[in-house]
């Protein structure tokens, strides 16, 4: 079973993190909340924002392709790249995943808390 490595964030992971065994057909918001990695997700992993954007820095390419709804709600992301998903629609699949999570999020129900 694949494992997704989880670089370092401030706030949410700051010593990084590694979760073994990752059943395929998850997605990675989906295993990183099961790993208490409280990732926002404030559409509910309905694709309708981008708080749950992650940055894939190996194994992208053995994602399933984003549509065009993850792609156009991408565009809005901050801090987007060429590697950019929202971990609500990356389905893990058979090899190992590297991920960053950006350091800012856009979620207009907490930027003014």
């Amino acid at each position: 079973m694949p494992r997704i490595i989880v670089l370092p964030h401030a706030d949410l992971c700051p010593d990084g993190a590694v979760i073994d065994d990752v059943a395929t057909g998850t997605t990675v918001c989906d295993a990183l909340l099961a790993s208490d990695i409280e990732i926002e997700h404030a559409c509910e992993m309905s694709c309708a924002c981008t708080t749950c954007h992650i940055v894939v820095r190996e194994g992208f390419n053995s994602l399933p392709a984003s549509d065009e709804l993850e792609d156009d709600m991408l565009d809005k992301a901050w801090g987007l790249e060429a590697q950019s998903r929202l971990s609500c629609q990356a389905i893990v699949t058979d090899e190992d995943l590297v991920v960053e999570i950006p350091r800012y999020t856009i979620n207009h129900a907490r930027e003014h808390h």
